[in-house]
């Protein structure tokens, strides 16, 4: 999953952007509300985690620019403002979520899944296409009675997947899931991992569209 961070306190954004990499997430982080905007124009978002005393444009100005031009994108916003006030402008701005400022990186965590879970029409915290099961708060997949814990680009690729069963996904949708600005991009490594989820799981998890992509099945 890949997420934008927009944090201008650099040792806080430094310490989230790293607890969200070992927690699997390919992760952008920007500095300040322009820079989100452009980075969100030019780049697709599973979510966003906004702050709001940003410099050049706050976070709420961000979110109306966001929601103004409808994109979907889900946001949540981390700040130390605690003011009812701002909560509540917050969340009419457009936030799916707001939390504050000390915080827990699990509970952060289990409030992204969850926001995630909410835009993608499914609450159950356990992906499943009927046969076909992940479980983004364990990294485990199940299938044919098989499960197995996944690596962080495994879960990654499967978890993009996942969320939208049916539909095919380029190498390019999949690579942006994967890899965040600063990665280095390697060569075949979507076909390295879904022959590695396919081994772990059975050569029918993941099924390719020659020419196209690959996509896993609507209903197992």
């Amino acid at each position: 999953m890949r997420v934008l961070l927009v944090e201008d306190d650099r040792m806080i954004g430094e310490a989230v952007a790293q607890a969200l990499k070992d927690a699997t997430y390919a992760v952008d982080w920007v500095l300040d509300g322009q820079m989100a905007i452009a980075a969100v124009e030019a780049q697709n978002y599973d979510i966003v985690l906004l702050d709001l005393g940003l410099p050049r444009r706050d976070g709420v100005a961000v979110l109306r620019t966001l929601r103004g031009s409808d994109n979907p994108v889900p946001v949540v916003i981390v700040t130390a403002r605690d003011g009812v006030e701002d909560r509540i402008a917050g969340l009419d701005a457009g936030a799916d979520d707001y939390v504050l400022k000390p915080f827990e990186m699990g509970e952060l965590l289990a409030r992204m899944r969850a926001v995630v879970r909410r835009k993608a029409g499914n609450p159950n915290p356990v992906l499943s296409n009927g046969t076909l099961t992940l479980d983004p708060a364990t990294r485990e997949a199940g299938f044919d009675g098989k499960t197995c814990r996944l690596s962080a680009r495994e879960f990654s690729l499967l978890h993009a997947l996942m969320l939208r069963p049916g539909a095919i996904l380029s190498r390019q949708e999949l690579e942006d899931h994967i890899y965040g600005w600063q990665d280095e991009v390697e060569s075949n490594a979507v076909e390295f991992l879904i022959h590695g989820l396919r081994k772990k799981l059975g050569a029918q998890v993941i099924k390719n569209v020659r020419g196209v992509g690959w996509l896993v099945s609507r209903q197992g």
